[in-house]
């Protein structure tokens, strides 16, 4: 993506003492600070309800947190820890409180020589974002005297509705150039090397289409389970929890046009054209499924219903499986097959794009007696990468085929490979939005699947350690291949 310089700025976590920043926001930042991308006289500024801290056992807390992250002591540092965090207790959504939290933000800029550049980034649960939002902009945090940039995690609504009631909140504080919507699974490697493989290599953009793809498979797979999220998960599900950010999201970059220029705003405006040429999702098209009890990496684990914090009779999808299409001249008539799922045989997640098999079995006069599908395999995690699976002769008489693999692995090419947050955090700095999602996106993503979410479904069982329920197999149609991702 575009490069631009990064100008020194205050960074400001709201729900600074709360998991997401332990496990992922310290650890990024402590590395962006150490390569020199977070510039000298950059601050951090910790926001949280806790009145107990102050700027010194906020600090001791930070280092600490970022010691359980698996961090060294001695690349913790003086310099990040006592030079750049400070702290400030916001224990109400209160007028007077974000007024404090504004002279405490001027203070610090005008102590530090800081010209006004502003990230404010909401580690907050959704049912948060309305208050802080309004609080920010009430109390004139919206603007200053540099630029500001308001960060929001995902989820992004609950279904359409809210998704439309929270941009209206959000452009009645903030104009939408200063809203980042930030899905942490865009900060992979192989997530924006789509781009790149697609549009730098003439060898593929010509096959990108419905005359030689037959099928795209998306999968997004976990072993875990629920763990302790389940009072998120009984109200979410596996549709508002992954299809409609993450796979989505993968969908969009798979098939959209290629952008008039490689800025943010052209290729956010092919991603958001993706979904207008796509309907809602039809009942019969989808399969919720939920994880009964089975066995994971030889370890025996219990059925979904019988985790603590679930109701016994719990109807929340664990996995689901979907057969959607996009219409336009692109991928007219072509499959797109989404699927994901907790308690999955395998952690993984894969695009598979299978090529349409030659017309005719030239070589069955020969002898060959079976002849697979050309498919590429871009791998998001764990191990980043792409295959490219082909046919060959197999020496000896006859004519037999076999399938062979053309194999990359960004680990054994580029080494060490940056954590998505730090990618995301970059970005956000550097004002790039290429990876974050605009306001149109969010709702039409989310009219895709607003119907599903308000239908009568049930859920069918799937023994945890298997690849989900069969009847997600029925989705694949007269697909011969079956599901790639195995």
């Amino acid at each position: 993506m575009p490069t631009h310089k990064i100008e020194p700025h205050l960074f400001v976590i709201m729900g600074a003492t709360g998991d997401l920043m332990g496990r992922k926001l310290l650890p990024a930042l402590l590395n962006l600070s150490a390569r020199g991308t977070m510039p000298p006289g950059s601050l951090i500024l910790g926001v949280a309800i806790e009145t107990t801290f102050n700027d010194e056992s906020f600090r001791k807390h930070c280092a600490d947190e970022l010691a359980a992250s698996g961090v060294p002591g001695e690349e913790i540092g003086d310099s990040f820890v006592k030079g750049r965090l400070f702290y400030q207790g916001l224990p109400h959504s209160t007028p007077e409180n974000y007024q404090a939290l504004a002279a405490r933000i001027e203070t610090l800029e005008k102590d530090h020589h800081l010209s006004g550049n502003r990230i404010i980034y909401l580690a907050l649960p959704p049912d948060a974002f309305p208050s802080a939002i309004t609080g920010l902009g009430e109390a004139g945090l919206a603007n200053s005297p540099g630029w500001t940039r308001l960060v929001i995690e995902k989820p992004f609504g609950h279904d359409l509705t809210s998704a439309q009631q929270l941009n209206i909140l959000l452009h009645k504080n903030f104009d939408e150039e200063q809203v980042y919507r930030i899905d942490h699974f865009l900060g992979k490697e192989t997530v924006q090397n789509i781009l790149v493989f697609r549009f730098a290599n003439s060898l593929f953009e010509p096959l990108w289409n419905r005359d030689r793809i037959e099928s795209v498979e998306i999968t997004v797979a976990e072993t875990l389970g629920v763990e302790h999220r389940a009072k998120y998960y009984e109200t979410a599900g596996a549709l508002r929890d992954m299809v409609q950010n993450h796979l989505t999201q993968l969908l969009t970059l798979t098939a959209m046009e290629v952008p008039s220029a490689f800025d943010a705003e052209s290729i956010r405006h092919e991603k958001a054209k993706v979904l207008q040429c796509m309907s809602p999702v039809p009942i019969e098209d989808a399969v919720f499924g939920q994880y009964d009890a089975g066995v994971i990496e030889g370890a025996a684990v219990c059925a979904y219903r019988e985790e603590p914090g679930v109701a016994s009779d719990s109807d929340a999808e664990t996995f689901i499986a979907l057969r959607m299409e996009i219409n336009n001249w692109r991928w007219q008539g072509v499959p797109f097959l989404l699927r994901t799922g907790k308690r999955m045989k395998k952690r993984v997640s894969k695009i598979a794009i299978s090529f349409r098999c030659p017309p005719i079995l030239l070589f069955q006069a020969f002898g060959a007696t079976c002849m697979n599908a050309n498919t590429l395999v871009m791998t998001i995690q764990p191990d980043e990468g792409v295959d490219l699976k082909f046919e060959i002769k197999v020496p000896g008489e006859g004519v037999n085929l076999a399938s062979r693999n053309l194999h990359f692995r960004y680990s054994e090419a580029f080494k060490p490979l940056p954590d998505a947050y730090e990618t995301l955090l970059r970005d956000i700095m550097e004002g790039d939005t290429t990876l974050f999602v605009r306001d149109d996106w969010v709702e039409a993503s989310w009219a895709l699947y607003t119907p599903l979410l308000e239908s009568q479904h049930g859920v069918h069982p799937y023994a945890s350690g298997s690849w989900g329920p069969k009847e997600a197999d029925g989705l694949l149609g007269d697909l011969e291949h079956g599901w790639i991702v195995e």
